[in-house]
């Protein structure tokens, strides 16, 4: 998180020079010691976040291909299907961190033809636009990929 935020300051700046880095490497300090110190973040987690970098990147690529599949079927949907018939559906998720099924709703929401509704507990209430988008929900690839980035989140928090 320090480098990131050195990284926008200096993108920010404009400007590379011997001052900037200074004060740059100053309150970037200040700011990650602040965060450390005043919002449950430590350096473990930094080390964690990006040693799962490459299941990051992995799982926003699945994001973009999942909206476009969404995208070419919902279209087919609205032009082809003539009785659409909306559902809401639930399904139990095997996610145990709030910020795993924050992202598993918030990436169900960013699909064409679904909203997450609510999330209750590890419950998800999906509308869906047809009944024939709710299949497989149950069994998304997010909720797989989220399960392998998951993996050893309770050691680093604890």
């Amino acid at each position: 998180m320090f480098i990131l935020l050195f990284v926008c300051w200096i993108i920010f700046n404009q400007n590379l020079t011997l001052e900037i880095v200074l004060f740059g490497l100053a309150i970037c300090g200040a700011v990650y010691f602040f965060v450390c110190r005043f919002m449950d973040y430590s350096v473990k987690k930094d080390i964690f976040i990006m040693s799962r970098l490459p299941g990051i990147i992995l799982y926003m690529i699945t994001l973009v291909w999942e909206i476009i599949k969404a995208n070419v079927v919902l279209v087919g949907i609205m032009l082809f299907k003539k009785n659409r018939r909306p559902v809401i559906v639930e399904f139990h998720t095997k996610i145990r961190s709030r910020i795993g099924r924050s992202l598993l709703a918030n990436s169900i929401t960013l699909t064409p033809g679904t909203i997450t509704a609510a999330v209750e507990g590890n419950f998800l209430r999906i509308h869906c636009f047809d009944e024939s988008l709710a299949k497989g929900l149950d069994a998304t690839v997010f909720e797989k990929r989220i399960l392998k980035l998951e993996e050893g989140y309770e050691d680093v928090i604890r």
